[in-house]
């Protein structure tokens, strides 16, 4: 079954941008974190936030963390957003969870061609039958030797299953959809961001850049007000690599906005 992707922002810093604000200002005042908190409106916190991102006063939105729980994603998006060392990941394991009802995602590129999906979808077909027949053969086994050992039935089922599904995973396909929950701060969420909601980044990840800026922006308008690739927020860094798109992509990104601000406005 093909898998579409989903992403919600489960938990987030309370009161994200007052937060920053005032861990930004108790670096130049003698005031206690707790009473700036306290003295803290809306409007400072906006002003401040701001000011933060003209001088480029970074380290201070990091003490601003946001939790996503994603689902519809490949395991190919996987082996590249994990190379984001500043956060938390915490993935569906292959290992251990036996692969009951399987999905797996769909390039846009294959799914445009009936020739190529058909084909596509037959292959996924293909290594699911295999994973069964695989785990099949090796539970077998596995049960039987662990019943020789004198291990009680339940237990020998349960020990079998894990060891079996431990290496049928091997022919699961790159296209195999795992669930994940992440973590980043606002920091490092702007990288993110920079990198992979940029044109030239890989779809998928892109698909996923995008929906995380929609959801942070909607409980952060200030912290996320430049978020998304390098042109929404000044030049394009790509150089004779750019397309070329800036205008059109930063309307896109105002326009996302505009509906997560919305969004944020129904919430509360």
């Amino acid at each position: 079954m093909r898998s579409p992707l989903r992403v919600r922002l489960i938990s987030h810093t309370a009161l994200p941008d007052k937060v920053v604000a005032a861990a930004a200002r108790l670096c130049y005042s003698d005031s206690s974190a707790m009473d700036l908190m306290d003295g803290m409106t809306d409007e400072r916190a906006e002003s401040f936030v701001e000011m933060l991102a003209q001088i480029g006063h970074q380290s201070p939105i990091e003490h601003a963390s946001f939790t996503f729980a994603v689902e519809g994603v490949s395991r190919s998006l996987l082996a590249q957003i994990t190379r984001h060392r500043l956060a938390s990941f915490s993935v569906q394991s292959q290992r251990y969870v036996k692969l009951t009802h399987f999905e797996y995602v769909t390039p846009p590129e294959i799914e445009a061609v009936p020739e190529a999906l058909a084909l596509y979808d037959e292959t996924m077909q293909r290594c699911v039958e295999a994973y069964r027949a695989l785990t099949e053969i090796l539970e077998a086994r596995h049960l039987e030797a662990f019943l020789a050992d004198g291990v009680p039935e339940k237990e020998a089922r349960r020990r079998a299953e894990k060891k079996a599904i431990e290496d049928a995973r091997f022919v699961l396909p790159n296209a195999s959809e795992t669930k994940m929950v992440v973590t980043m701060n606002a920091r490092e969420l702007l990288h993110f961001f920079r990198l992979r909601c940029c044109r030239r980044a890989q779809w998928e990840i892109r698909a996923l850049a995008k929906a995380m800026v929609a959801e942070v922006y909607a409980v952060s308008p200030g912290l996320f007000a430049k978020a998304g690739p390098s042109c929404v927020g000044g030049a394009c860094p790509e150089g004779k690599m750019s397309c070329g798109c800036a205008a059109e992509v930063r309307a896109e990104y105002e326009a996302l906005k505009a509906q997560a601000a919305a969004r944020g406005s129904d919430d509360v």
